[in-house]
């Protein structure tokens, strides 16, 4: 009797992340953490700056003359831009599409107006 192995079929290689055929979110996850490792230290100097109003004192001229409650508000505003730039740019690529980044561009641009609108009112 003749002894029959049955063979197996290979199973086939997937790539992966960096590969040809690697998933769009996986992608945006590691964009998302390759920005967040760029602003961790902006975060965390926005975030001392926002709790800490005495540190307005470190600031000479006009923001040393600023309201606290306009220091401490502006301050919090950049902290959560910059927290949430991470996920807002990984969603970007993940969907990596006309509509998504034109949703991006006006977040980024009202980020900007409000910043600018509040720092004048408040910090300058």
């Amino acid at each position: 009797m003749a002894s029959h192995k049955q063979q197996r079929p290979e199973p086939e290689m997937h790539g992966g992340v960096l590969s040809g055929n690697g998933s769009p979110g996986l992608w945006g996850a590691l964009i998302g953490l390759i920005v967040f490792a760029f602003v961790a230290v902006p975060i965390g100097a926005a975030l001392r700056f926002a709790t800490h109003p005495a540190t307005q004192q470190l600031f000479a001229g006009r923001l040393s003359d600023a309201t606290t409650g306009g220091y401490v508000a502006f301050w919090w505003i950049v902290a959560i831009f910059l927290i949430a730039l991470p996920f807002l740019v990984g969603w970007g690529v993940a969907k990596l599409s006309g509509k998504t980044l034109a949703i991006i561009a006006v977040i980024v641009g009202v980020f900007f107006v409000v910043t600018i609108v509040l720092g004048h009112l408040y910090v300058f």
